[in-house]
């Protein structure tokens, strides 16, 4: 027998043998397949069809050696050389697309001549692989409504089933190739340069993703420790069903705080209080939420990262109201620095229109995805090094088995609304700017906004943000006026009054702004412990904010309070800024922030550059 050549592997993946093959040389290959589908070699059909499966079999061979070259030599090519060889690889497509659009005439003939009625035609229907060829050049990703797909032979489908051949989908529960479109363009996103280390999974709501991250990781016993500021959800997650002792009897701990010396406090704690569990075993786990709902927060998520790393912990960050806009977490250099896993909710900025619920997981590779039977040795985020199993990882964990998959529809969905979340993002992060800084001036609010000097984060958004932008989110409370107690019942009419101007809605991330009592919806699940630990009460409106003019938002809500205050605190109105203040503030942050956005982008220099 011919000895394989060491591109062989390649070429022989080709084959519907792949796994059970003996032959050693394309011409082998291409006579075992033609005898695998009972084609007579010696044909004139076999004969074609042999010389158009050994084209096949060296053309896979060179596509796998152009990739090759391409990783080698991509870093340090010419921007000029990356135009060309783009573009002339995106031409081998239209090719390869047009051989097999070709081949359609003579695979839809042959299978008309196998229907025999009209009832057997209309059951089947369309032969898909016919009409999809041209889908294949759709400007915008493909809405693959399928619960199934069709398969290439049996090895191919076991291969599948192993995770060893990505063309094959299993199932839509599973993986639907709109889909892994939009994962792909949420690590591209969120990693940057790094996004060849990360993958995603998709999920039906950003709950879910966080529920999936949580289930593969934490186990019977063991401990998390988060930040107190998290989404009402979160909460009740971890405390109600985690912490549940017919469930995990999960320990959960919570810290206050901003810093990494919050953090590296609250951590010594936990790890005298629960040294019986670890004596055990069990494990810690870092849940951070940053910037945290409902106040908008940042944590100094690097440095918390770089401390718990140190030891040996795993951290998850969602990271939802931030985006990878404002808050690129994996993108630091250092990977001490960065979360394990990073989840955010589409449903929010991401998808920017609240049409859909959405969610994702991201995490490096290994941790996300390892063909079954196999595993994986690599290194730690300090560099010890690790053997990661295939049971181990998100996919066939969780992802694989609990279904709680992202379909086409909302796949697609958020792939359009994340076209332009850059531009809504900085929109909605010069409104936080003029609102909070406007409000802040009333001395009967209390704004609670990184954005607004002297507040307790200020410093720490100034220095992790993009640009120093905050986070479009944060709190009033209308407690005090002077020293006098706003009565509930006027509290009620006020908040009443606020729409249409302000959304009456329990969300954020949408276009318009939208203003919840946290205490009775996002974080109703608290006790009145917990809630007076996180900062709000039952007057404790949280503004999301949206594309809107800040000043129209202003106007209104002072006409709210003129209304509804006015009658029990006399002289309230009086206190809201003069109009022409409030112009000049709004035009001196949008030209600012413009300014600084303008600068921190390339130079014209750099893009013509290697």
């Amino acid at each position: 027998m011919e000895k394989p050549s060491p591109d062989f592997a390649r070429v022989r993946e080709l084959s519907p043998r792949r796994n059970t093959t003996r032959s050693a040389a394309i011409p082998e290959l291409v006579d075992e397949q033609l005898r695998h589908f009972s084609i007579d070699p010696q044909s004139e059909f076999g004969r074609r069809m042999a010389d158009f499966a050994t084209h096949l079999y060296a053309g896979n061979a060179a596509a796998h050696q152009l990739w090759e070259v391409t990783l080698r030599e991509l870093a340090d090519l010419d921007p000029r050389d990356r135009v060309a060889r783009f573009n002339a690889k995106r031409f081998l497509c239209f090719q390869l697309a047009k051989i097999l659009d070709t081949l359609q005439n003579p695979l839809r003939k042959s299978y008309q001549s196998l229907l025999h009625d009209s009832t057997q035609s209309a059951i089947k229907g369309p032969y898909p692989i016919f009409d999809n060829v041209t889908a294949i050049f759709s400007a915008t990703p493909v809405i693959t409504r399928t619960a199934t797909y069709l398969y290439a032979c049996t090895e191919w489908v076991e291969d599948a089933f192993k995770g060893r051949e990505p063309l094959h989908e299993i199932y839509s529960r599973l993986l639907n190739p709109t889909s892994i479109s939009l994962a792909n363009h949420i690590v591209d996103l969120e990693a940057g340069p790094l996004a060849g280390e990360y993958l995603a999974w998709n999920f039906n709501s950003g709950m879910a993703a966080i529920d999936a991250t949580l289930s593969n990781l934490v186990g019977y016993n063991d401990v998390v420790l988060s930040n107190r500021n998290v989404y009402g959800g979160t909460y009740q997650l971890l405390h109600d069903w985690y912490a549940k002792k017919s469930n995990l009897d999960v320990a959960v701990e919570w810290f206050d705080g901003f810093t990494v010396d919050d953090f590296g406090r609250a951590l010594q704690a936990t790890l005298v209080k629960h040294r019986d569990r670890l004596d055990r075993g069990r494990r810690i786990y870092v849940f951070l939420e940053s910037p945290c709902n409902p106040h908008g927060y940042v944590l100094d998520v690097p440095a918390i990262c770089r401390a718990a790393h140190e030891y040996g912990l795993t951290v998850i960050c969602d990271a939802t109201v931030g985006t990878p806009i404002l808050q690129p977490v994996l993108q630091r250099k250092d990977p001490m620095e960065r979360p394990d896993f990073v989840i955010h909710s589409y449903t929010k900025d991401l998808a920017g229109t609240g049409t859909t619920t959405a969610g994702v997981s991201i995490g490096r590779n290994e941790r996300m995805f390892i063909p079954k039977g196999d595993s994986v040795t690599t290194t730690t985020p300090d560099g010890k090094p690790c053997v990661y199993r295939w049971d181990e990882s998100l996919f066939w964990n969780v992802y694989y088995i609990k279904g709680a998959f992202l379909d086409a529809d909302k796949a697609f969905e958020v792939i359009n609304g994340m076209r332009t979340v850059e531009v809504r993002v900085l929109l909605k992060a010069i409104n936080t700017m003029v609102l909070a800084r406007a409000l802040a001036a009333h001395p009967a609010i209390n704004v609670q906004c990184s954005a607004v000097e002297g507040n307790e984060n200020y410093a720490l958004r100034e220095r992790l943000m993009y640009l120093g932008l905050p986070a479009p989110l944060f709190t009033i409370d209308l407690d005090t006026e002077m020293g006098r107690k706003i009565s509930r019942h006027a509290f009620q009419r006020f908040f009443d009054c606020l729409e249409p101007a302000f959304g009456l809605q329990v969300t954020l991330g949408q276009v318009n702004t939208v203003v919840v009592c946290p205490a009775l919806t996002s974080h109703s699940e608290l006790s009145d412990d917990a809630l007076r630990e996180a900062g709000i009460s039952l007057t404790t409106i949280r503004i999301a904010v949206g594309d809107e003019d800040p000043r129209g938002l202003l106007a209104h809500l002072m006409q709210a309070a003129e209304l509804a205050l006015e009658p029990e605190c006399p002289g309230f109105s009086r206190h809201f800024g003069q109009p022409q203040a409030i112009d000049a503030l709004y035009e001196s942050i949008y030209v600012d922030v413009h300014r600084r956005y303008a600068a921190s982008r390339p130079r014209m220099q750099q893009m013509l550059s290697p």
